[in-house]
């Protein structure tokens, strides 16, 4: 018999083999398939979801995504693209998937939320800003710069990417992946609607310039309900422009004030609590600390067994 230590040490050779060609960013998306997997099952208990079905079949397929990824990174450099930028391409479906599962939850945790809005800024501020500073220009600005969003959150790893920096392309995509799947599991525990179901939309000027309207309608067409703390669009766009700032300055110089823009913007044009922001902001503060002392992944060989048991001796 082989003793425990020893057998120990095999088993766990023998998960760093298996483990081995997968990157960090495939372990992430599994853990947040399997994640949303529970969220799905869970609403089974009750009178589920429409099409929980197929949710539950489009998670196991994601999986097998996942699976094929290492291959497809060894099949060229269209194969290696698409492995190292698929969750970026699946960050949109995971979202519409959390609007299904949280509109059915049947509750939300807004009451909370403003609560604490009012315990850390003394008033209902994204209720109050826009009614209370109703400055056309202000509006425009910062409603334009919300626009952006999509700009900011792909075009940092894409600036990285064919600036010839793909190793921090591929940081950046780690670590906004990271961050979108932490807010996204947030939403589906702890659903919060946001100041924009919660209250009447503003009616004054400022809510009437272009950007905002353009805004009103982005949302109309493919908002999530209950994703709204901590605000991902903050967390996103913070963690796009600090790894930006980080491996290429220039541009991450470029998409900051745009970025700046939009945490205010968020919060000014009634999309996000205060404190949906600052947690936001928390959450990309952690992803830009922890990506700063992550050590590169190198390849790891495949561990044998025969090779672990003779190490062993």
């Amino acid at each position: 018999m082989v003793p425990e230590p020893r057998m120990a040490f095999v088993e766990t050779g023998r998960l760093r083999g298996q483990l081995a060609p997968y990157e960090p960013v495939d372990l992430a998306t599994i853990v947040y398939v399997v994640a949303a997997t529970i969220a799905v099952l869970l609403s089974l208990r009750s009178d589920g979801v429409p099409g929980e079905w197929w949710l539950l079949l489009a998670n196991a397929l994601l999986l097998v995504l996942v699976a094929l990824a290492p291959r497809a990174r060894s099949r060229g450099p269209v194969g290696r693209t698409l492995g190292d930028w698929y969750p970026m391409l699946l960050l949109p479906a995971l979202y519409a998937e959390v609007g299904v599962l949280t509109l059915n939850a049947g509750f939300q945790n807004d009451w909370t939320v403003q609560r604490l809005e009012t315990w850390v800024f003394g008033s209902e501020v994204s209720y109050r800003w826009i009614r209370e500073m109703p400055n056309l220009r202000l509006s425009w600005i910062l409603h334009a710069c919300y626009l952006m969003y999509v700009v900011i959150l792909y075009g940092s790893p894409f600036g990285l990417w064919v600036s010839g920096r793909r190793d921090q392309a591929r940081r950046t995509i780690l670590a906004l992946a990271v961050t979108f799947f932490l807010c996204y599991m947030v939403f589906l525990f702890f659903p919060v609607a946001g100041p924009r179901y919660a209250f009447d939309l503003p009616s004054n000027a400022a809510a009437h310039v272009w950007p905002a309207r353009a805004a009103q309608w982005v949302l109309d067409m493919g908002d999530s309900w209950g994703a709204a703390f901590p605000s991902s669009h903050v967390a996103g766009a913070v963690v796009a422009t600090g790894m930006a700032v980080r491996y290429w300055r220039p541009l991450g110089l470029a998409l900051l004030p745009v970025t700046v823009g939009l945490v205010l913007g968020v919060v000014y044009g009634q999309f996000h609590y205060g404190v949906d922001a600052l947690s936001g902001l928390v959450v990309a503060g952690l992803i830009l600390v922890v990506t700063e002392w992550l050590p590169e992944r190198r390849p790891q060989p495949a561990v044998s067994v025969v090779g672990a048991l003779e190490v062993s001796r």
